[in-house]
């Protein structure tokens, strides 16, 4: 017989229609990753943390509720989200305390990614407890995998500011980094957000953007900056979860008296951030390096 949780329920899962029992895990914070999408996509061990688990934590019950019913697992969990925190985290340290195991999982992918279980687990960390991962599927490598761009190194930067002057401005600082960079956005703002990363990095930098990850109508549409967000532009409520990338910047391809003879010639018809951005789309170089190189040029020029 399947071991019974201490709040009821047995201690097992169910595969092909064969249960299988699950062992009582040993006292420790457990960050289940769970699919991001597809329920298929989902490891044996975790399967059985879920179900082993004597206290199982999610951001959205009824979300986590369909993936436990898929593998007939009985463990009752609660909700730790950012709202009930405060509440709530206090409630899991303790059970930790008590000697009790507790399995943490975001609603999709790797809890800690962009959600609040960061703060459990250092809280746990701090206090002592272990902390154990339970690796599975990620929105961002998956995305990363499939998107054609470069892997050898690559930078998470999560979601942008929702304002067009925030989002620009984190854009820049990410101007220069020597990586792929990965982001999340949302569908009512990717239009607006891939022209604004066009005008920073420059148009032609090559990027993706994956849509649906692991669902019927996944989704890699890859291409320029600037070719994304035209395409975008057009595009009616777009839907879906999303993850986005930009290629490392590449090295300048432009003769520097061809930069600045396209800077000079720009500025003559343009305000100065307007003859940044064409020139940034113009030669793939950085809006921002070609912003300042613009007003040096104005400044010795008087």
């Amino acid at each position: 017989m399947s071991e019974e949780h201490p709040g009821g329920g047995t201690r097992s899962f169910r595969l092909h229609n064969t249960a299988v029992p699950a062992r009582p895990l040993e006292p420790a914070l457990y960050l289940v990753a769970t699919p991001i999408g597809n329920l298929g996509d989902i490891t044996l061990r975790a399967l059985e943390t879920l179900a082993g688990a004597d206290v199982l934590a999610c951001e959205d019950t009824r979300v986590t509720r369909v993936l436990l019913d898929r593998y007939g697992i009985q463990n009752k969990p609660y909700a730790y989200h950012e709202h009930n925190a405060d509440e709530a985290g206090p409630r899991l340290l303790q059970a930790l305390e008590a000697g009790r195991s507790v399995a943490l999982v975001s609603d999709a992918g790797t809890p800690l990614v962009s959600d609040p279980g960061y703060r459990l687990s250092l809280q746990a960390i701090e206090a002592g407890y272990r902390v154990v991962p339970i690796p599975g599927a990620s929105a961002p490598l998956a995305a990363l995998v499939g998107s054609g761009l470069p892997n050898d190194a690559f930078f998470f930067a999560g979601f942008l500011p929702a304002k067009d002057k925030g989002k620009r401005d984190r854009l820049a600082e990410l101007a220069d980094v020597p990586a792929t960079l990965i982001f999340f956005e949302s569908p009512h703002r990717i239009a607006a957000t891939l022209t604004a990363a066009a005008d920073v990095f420059g148009g032609e930098r090559q990027a993706a953007v994956c849509r649906e990850l692991t669902k019927t109508f996944e989704e890699f549409r890859r291409g320029s900056l600037a070719e994304l967000a035209a395409h975008y532009e057009t595009v009616d409520n777009v839907k879906g979860e999303i993850v986005w990338l930009v290629g490392p910047p590449q090295e300048a391809v432009t003769p520097e008296a061809d930069v600045e003879a396209i800077l000079s010639d720009l500025a003559k018809t343009l305000p100065t951030a307007k003859a940044a951005s064409e020139a940034a789309r113009i030669t793939g170089l950085p809006r921002k390096d070609l912003y300042q190189r613009l007003l040096d040029m104005k400044a010795r020029h008087g």
